[in-house]
């Protein structure tokens, strides 16, 4: 099991459509020109280490035996994943701090806060229950 520190972040934006019909074209400028040195101020830091905004179309693909493939009903969400960032700081309640920091927040954009899995959770537990089982992996 790994007992090391989780130090690797993800800032999630959510809302697609808080911009629209609510600010000038001067406003949004703006709010871009806020957005984008809140992030190279984080890179210069060395806190932020990538991100990008992200197009709301896309296909969501599912099902078990028939992997379907459907437009993504995100598209049209309030609650669409707009965006990211990755972070590398110390600990989560830093991760807040930054993300209370948002230039969107005052806007309407919700920013949700996640660590990173050193290891994929499935694979931890494969292992988990190999090593229970005396199996060697």
């Amino acid at each position: 099991m790994n007992t090391e520190p989780i130090n690797n972040y993800m800032l999630i934006f959510h809302g697609n459509d808080w911009h629209k019909d609510r600010l000038s074209p001067e406003q949004l400028q703006q709010l871009s020109d806020d957005w984008m040195a809140w992030f190279k101020r984080l890179e210069d830091q060395g806190k932020a280490t990538g991100g990008n905004a992200l197009l709301p179309e896309g296909k969501i693909v599912s099902g078990r035996g028939n992997r379907g493939v459907t437009d993504g009903r995100f598209a049209e969400s309030s609650e669409a994943i707009c965006g990211y960032f990755v972070l590398k700081v110390s600990e989560m309640d830093e991760a807040v701090r930054i993300a209370q920091d948002c230039p969107g927040l005052a806007h309407g954009v919700r920013v949700e806060v996640r660590p990173v899995a050193e290891e994929c959770p499935i694979a931890a537990e494969a292992h988990a229950r190999l090593e229970f089982a005396g199996v060697s992996a």
